[in-house]
């Protein structure tokens, strides 16, 4: 042990610097693992241990701060790295191009006063379908379209919980929570369990606008439709609206837009009638808004729910829906 001693207390001599704490410190770590306490005495053991313990602690104060200083320092790349190598062309990176659509339409929608609201993704029969008018025995509420909540299946109303089928619901409990008159835009993400094709997904977004106030026009509603679709498109886009059922609305329409992609001349996007789709519209159903705790003698809007990915399959020429959430990067290289 007397030769332990010695190198210990060699090692207490040195100088301690940058260029040679690292080379210290693993000579201390490798004498210490020298030593062997099984031929020692209890009595040896103890006054040797004391020893050790004060040339550790000693150790530690000579060569702590210097090796963090040098280990924060030390480059991470390798002395022999040739610096001046040009860097892998990994490209830019950009927003998707339904991200890029939603944001375009929020800078629309803001123009003209409206808020942006948000909302999460799970929601509940109560606001999905029980506060928009839908009857108890509507369609829409079986399980082959609505993805309903393992655990609440055996639940109803609030308590019955799912993904939500659509946005509309959201705008109720916005209304609700807040004092007329409203002009709110409300993007998302809503799901469907339906089979998929070019132009239907499972998972798909949709972007909500609904104007509440004393008296709203119908005519402002046809105008807000032509200045967000040439907002988009940065051109007057022909428009159409055909009478169409919804629970929420009435009167109800299904808004068409001109095919972008054939220019109304038919192609497979547009089934071949040369108009597509968009959004569904109307003036807000007197008991929706009842359920917002509207009085519908006084309060009167108009409302439109906006698919994005058709807008952006019009904007840029694309004729697969699935595209989008394909995750190819050849695809989603092409927008800039």
């Amino acid at each position: 042990m007397e030769n332990i001693e010695i190198l210990l207390n060699n090692l207490l001599k040195k100088e301690v610097t940058a260029d040679n704490v690292k080379e210290i410190d693993l000579e201390v770590k490798n004498v210490l693992k020298t030593i062997d306490f099984k031929n020692l005495t209890n009595e040896q053991r103890k006054e040797f241990g004391a020893k050790i313990n004060q040339f550790k602690t000693k150790m530690e104060q000579k060569i702590s701060g210097i090796l963090e200083l040098v280990n924060t320092k030390t480059p991470v790349v390798a002395p022999n790295f040739d610096v001046s190598l040009p860097g892998a062309n990994m490209g830019v990176g950009t927003l998707h191009p339904i991200t890029q659509m939603c944001y375009d339409l929020n800078d629309a929608f803001l123009s003209l006063g409206f808020e942006i609201f948000d909302e999460g993704e799970i929601t509940s029969e109560l606001y999905a379908f029980d506060k928009l008018n839908f009857p108890p025995q509507h369609p829409a509420r079986e399980s082959m379209d609505t993805y309903w909540l393992e655990g609440s299946q055996d639940k109803s109303g609030g308590e019955r919980l799912c993904l939500r089928p659509h946005l509309t619901g959201a705008s109720v409990r916005y209304m609700q929570n807040n004092k007329p008159p409203y002009r709110f835009v409300y993007p998302g993400r809503v799901f469907r369990n339906e089979s998929t094709d070019a132009r239907h997904e499972r998972a798909f977004f949709q972007y909500e606008a609904l104007i509440v106030d004393k008296e709203v026009p119908f005519s402002s509603g046809q105008i807000l439709i032509e200045t967000i679709l040439s907002k988009v498109f940065g051109k007057k886009v022909p428009t159409r609206m055909r009478a169409g059922f919804f629970p929420f609305v009435e009167p109800g329409f299904e808004i068409d837009m001109q095919c972008q992609l054939c220019e109304g001349k038919g192609c497979s996007v547009c089934k071949n009638v040369g108009w597509i789709e968009v959004m569904p519209g109307g003036v807000p159903h007197p008991n929706v808004l009842k359920a917002a705790g509207l009085n519908p003698k006084q309060y009167t809007g108009f409302y439109i729910n906006i698919g994005l990915e058709r807008l952006v399959m019009m904007r840029y020429g694309v004729n697969d829906i699935r595209l989008f959430q394909s995750g190819d990067l050849r695809f989603l290289k092409q927008f800039k």
